[in-house]
């Protein structure tokens, strides 16, 4: 079987699990998307080639969008490989392949770096909120004047408008962020 096929089948699939997944019969997603049963039928069995205007109806009726029908399946989309930057002391795993609600960004983070110093140029500031979850070790968060140990368990919500860092506190920490654009942009930048 080629690439094409097997993505012609699995689309098929996908429209026939998403319409019983929705409790309709061929009539009722027919009268949805203005084919008619038998045409469906052939679509979903794979006796009848599938146009662009026909999966842009069923993909509209199925409450659904076309590229969630044509996705692939490969590995690169399951698999969450983690980015390493030495320099800064952390490990990310970007959760969130597109942006959620509100364009937020979910990330795991294993933080080695020690804890950031007062007075370098450590301490960020951009607009917007973070939102962090430790879930093991212990997070030092230095927030304007102020430190703050967040342990496993806890969670931190800051405006990025302070000047801010963070670094593990007695060892590695593991946390949970949401970031909205900004801390995006700061926080998961690129390696160079």
């Amino acid at each position: 079987m080629t690439q094409d096929s097997d993505l012609d089948g699995l689309v098929r699939k996908r429209i026939r699990g998403l319409r019983v997944a929705l409790g309709w019969s061929l009539d009722d997603l027919a009268a949805r998307c203005y084919l008619s049963p038998s045409t469906l039928s052939r679509i979903e069995t794979g006796h009848r080639r599938i146009s662009l205007d026909q999966l842009s109806s069923i993909a509209r009726a199925l409450r659904t969008t076309l590229d969630q029908l044509v996705e692939s399946v490969a590995d690169d989309d399951v698999v969450i490989r983690p980015q390493h930057d030495a320099v800064r002391g952390m490990t990310s795993w970007i959760l969130s392949r597109e942006p959620g609600p509100h364009g937020v960004t979910v990330c795991k983070m294993r933080v080695t770096n020690l804890e950031p110093r007062r007075g370098s140029d450590e301490l960020k500031v951009h607009p917007g909120k973070d939102w962090v979850t430790v879930l093991s070790g212990t997070l030092v968060l230095l927030l304007g004047e102020r430190t703050i140990l967040v342990e496993a368990g806890e969670a931190a919500e800051f405006s990025t408008m302070i000047p801010h860092a963070f670094g593990a506190h007695g060892g590695p920490a593991e946390i949970l962020c949401i970031f909205d654009h900004d801390g995006q942009r700061t926080h998961l930048r690129p390696l160079p």
